[in-house]
Order: structure tokens, then sequence, then C-alpha cells
């Protein structure tokens, strides 16, 4: 999204949340405090599909703010997500992680989205039978998220040994995130009865209709992952929060990229 137009929706959604636009030329954070480490040294096994750094999630575009395919925590968060791996592991599976700290540029980049009727390239997969207009007063778009304070991840499981995954066509047929597991994008991970993102109420982690094998998996990943101190959010099975958070009331905004991180 360009910068007038980024500023545009941003001003529209201002209107519409209260919150004031940011200012034209604002700054992200330099980098990250000492307190943050990329996942893959802490738990290397443990797979990662960082969505936002491609084209493939809900507004069509890389995100601002990702400069990396890398998944960047606060060292606690980290540090438990590897304890976790090491329980599926022995039970065959491996985590996968989606997104991981979330810079606030993205955050607002996803609230400018939401505020533009015309970008709804990806409405066929991930909002299917949500009107874009709700997705404010629906809250599946805020202002402030949990990822931006570090301990939030959005996670999955997959089945070892691990199955290739094709890489994204944006120019392929799409399938509702809420079709069954056949028929949405193939990405080699357990049912959970929906894809990742998903605006839907099925997407709730006990969600009315999911039963069987899709809640059994559910029950699977949030029992272990709040074995080792962390939360669901109960309108995304795949969204997690490590607690105590170290930093419950700071939102950062460094971007996701090696760089970010103390050397």
């Amino acid at each position: 999204m360009t910068t007038s137009l980024r500023l545009v929706a941003m001003t529209a959604a201002a209107l519409l949340t209260g919150v004031c636009a940011p200012q034209a030329g604002a700054q992200p954070d330099a980098a990250a405090p000492a307190d943050f480490v990329a996942l893959s040294e802490v738990a290397p096994t443990i797979l990662q599909d960082i969505r936002y750094d491609t084209a493939h999630n809900f507004t069509g575009e890389p995100v601002d703010g990702y400069q990396a395919p890398m998944c960047i925590l606060t060292r606690p968060a980290a540090e438990a997500l590897a304890r976790a791996q090491q329980v599926f592991v022995a039970q065959g599976y491996s985590l996968k992680v989606y997104d991981c700290y979330r810079p606030q540029q993205a955050v607002d980049d996803f609230v400018a989205w939401a505020a533009d009727p015309s970008a709804q390239q990806m409405k066929g997969e991930f909002y299917p039978w949500v009107d874009k207009s709700q997705l404010f007063a629906d809250g599946y778009i805020a202002e402030q998220s949990g990822h931006s304070r570090g301990s939030t991840v959005d996670l999955t499981l997959v089945a070892l040994p691990a199955q290739p995954q094709p890489a994204y066509d944006p120019g392929a047929p799409s399938s509702a995130c809420t079709a069954p597991a056949p028929r949405r994008f193939p990405d080699n991970t357990i049912d959970m009865g929906t894809g990742y993102d998903c605006f839907d109420p099925s997407a709730h982690t006990l969600a009315d209709g999911i039963e069987g094998e899709q809640l059994t998996n559910r029950l699977l990943l949030k029992k272990v992952l709040e074995s080792q101190g962390f939360e669901n959010y109960p309108n995304e099975w795949w969204h997690y929060t490590f607690t105590p958070e170290p930093f419950p009331d700071t939102y950062f905004d460094f971007p996701v990229a090696p760089s970010s991180l103390a050397g």
C-alpha cells in the first residue's frame, strides 16, 4: 500500500475507532530490547511459515515491518515454546509458527487495509462470510495487538515427518478458510477445522460444530501450550500469549529483521 493511500485509509480508520492516525514520517523503533531473541536460535526444530512476510495473508500483500521471514519473541516465550516442542515431538508432531512479534507499523497497516473497502482480493479465502465493513466492530482488526508486546504467537501443529508445503501461487484458485481440509490451502498441518487467520466464528477455539478430530487437535495444542504457561485467545484457535508477559504494557515497533536483535 502506498504511503499516501495508507494515510488516507488510516485517517478513515481513526474516525471509525477513535484512534488518531500516525504522523507522516514517524520512525519505527531502531532495535529490540536485549530480552528479545530469534526463535530459531532457541528452538531450531520449530517450523516457521511467516505469512505476513508474504502475499499469502488476508491483505494480499507483504505487510509493513516484515523485512525477513523470521519469528522474534521475548526470551521467556521462546524458551516456553522450546519446552512445548519437546512434548509435541515425543508425540509425533512439530509446532509451526505463522506469526510472532508483530511491529506496530504492521498493525497500522492492517488498520489501513481494513478501512479501504476496495482491497478485498483475499476475501474468498480469509473472510468469505464476513462483510469487510464489520471487521472493526467484530474485533478482527484493532489499533493495537498483543503481538507487538513480544510474547504472543500464532501457531499450529504438523505431523512428523513434515511433508513439503507447496509454494503459494497468487494466481491459483483459492478456497474458503472454512472449507473442508482437502479443499483449503495445503499448508501441511493437521486439521484444525479452519485455516489460519480465518475471520469466522468457526475459528473460535471451542466453536460449535467443531468436533471429532478437529476438536481433538485444537485441544491437544491448547493442553500442551497451557502446561508451559501460554493462554489461548478463545476467538482464535491459533493465538497464544505467554504469561506473565515481560512487557505487558509496551507495544514495540522495531522491524522483523535480524538487524533488530542485539548482536
